[in-house]
């Protein structure tokens, strides 16, 4: 497939042990949410609490959300409701909204023998790197013991399609990367992200992550990124491109996300991406939504003055296409209100710092 399938969908972690082991740093992990929970009303923002609300009135009696890829959109509006300060153990709307979104990710008509998420709903490895991401962002957040237990289950096996699916022989460029399905023997930097992230936040987990695959990750950014004529050192300028060296305002915002995530905080890459975002025009940025939502989560990991920044530039883009109903309208609408809407929250909600994984 290529870059317009890719328009397209922007539009549109002995067992035993192991579990225990988990258990404890997800009950340290719910303990931490539930503490700074108990300030929910006065640290959401109204605006947010909007589009949370706005998100139940999109679930189906199934508990998914969409169209489109409900799969993929259903586990973006757990996030969504997740990074608004809710849980699917809470006893509220957005409570019980979550834990059905769960329940019928869980279904195990939804994920392959092997793992894979993205083949029932056709979100690819967008939607695997995306749910996969979603579990272990839930992983010790169930209703219940059987949920949490589930969650583990298809976490663990998500991963592994993953890491099989980075192994497959690629050309020298895309090696460490990812592409459309598992067994691609290309890679592009935007499928690569999501399956970044979901690795990482397995890890947070628990789940065992080869550091050679992040490793990997890590050498496939780097080759994808080019540097812009200018100044050098702590002020040089660059970017990162879809499967070739580039410096577009929507992959050097994942790119700088990524990059982060896998611990290259001071790497020039990951320096002269930031550096470069500071002087872009994000309102002209190629797949609007998308790129906002990894501007803020990327910027914010730089921190100083590239999340100050961040912080003043996204509400003042994003809220001006809030609707009343509480949903986000505007380029990329043909992935539908659900998807503009979760972005819109997750990009607005990095304050509120619920998710591990986008903590610094």
């Amino acid at each position: 497939m290529n870059q317009t399938s890719t328009t397209q969908f922007h539009l549109s972690l002995s067992l035993t042990s192991g579990r225990r082991a988990v258990g404890t740093l997800a009950a340290g992990l719910a303990l931490f949410v539930g503490t700074i929970r108990a300030q929910a009303d006065t640290v959401i923002d109204p605006k947010l609490k909007q589009s949370a609300s706005f998100l139940l009135t999109q679930q189906k009696p199934g508990g998914e959300f969409g169209p489109p890829f409900p799969i993929a959109m259903t586990s973006l509006s757990i996030m969504a409701l997740a990074a608004c300060g809710h849980q699917p153990a809470d006893p509220t709307p957005e409570g019980q909204a979550m834990r059905k979104g769960l329940d019928f990710i869980l279904k195990p008509e939804n994920q392959r023998k092997d793992g894979y998420f993205g083949s029932v709903d056709n979100s690819r490895m967008y939607g695997h790197g995306i749910t996969t991401l979603m579990l272990a962002e839930m992983a010790g957040m169930g209703a219940d013991d059987k949920q949490d237990a589930l969650i583990r289950e298809k976490l663990k096996l998500g991963v592994q399609l993953i890491l099989r699916a980075q192994s497959v022989r690629k050309d020298a460029m895309s090696t460490g990367g990812w592409h459309y399905e598992p067994d691609a023997a290309s890679a592009d930097l935007s499928v690569t992200c999501w399956q970044t992230m979901a690795m990482r936040a397995a890890q947070n987990a628990g789940v065992d992550v080869p550091k050679e695959a992040v490793d990997n990750v890590v050498g496939y950014m780097k080759r994808m990124s080019q540097k812009l004529p200018g100044p050098t050192g702590p002020e040089a300028l660059g970017g990162f491109g879809y499967s070739s060296p580039g410096t577009a305002t929507s992959t050097t915002s994942e790119g700088l996300l990524a990059m982060q995530v896998c611990g290259q905080y001071e790497a020039a890459e990951t320096i002269a991406a930031g550096n470069h975002l500071l002087k872009s025009d994000i309102n002209k940025a190629e797949h609007y939504f998308y790129t906002l939502y990894y501007y803020a989560q990327g910027m914010y990991q730089r921190g100083g003055k590239y999340a100050e920044t961040s912080k003043r530039l996204v509400p003042e883009l994003l809220l001006p296409k809030q609707k009343p109903d509480g949903s986000f309208e505007g380029q990329d609408e043909g992935g539908g209100k659900v998807y503009t809407t979760t972005m819109s929250v997750l990009a607005l909600a990095v304050k509120n710092h619920f998710l591990p994984i986008y903590q610094r």
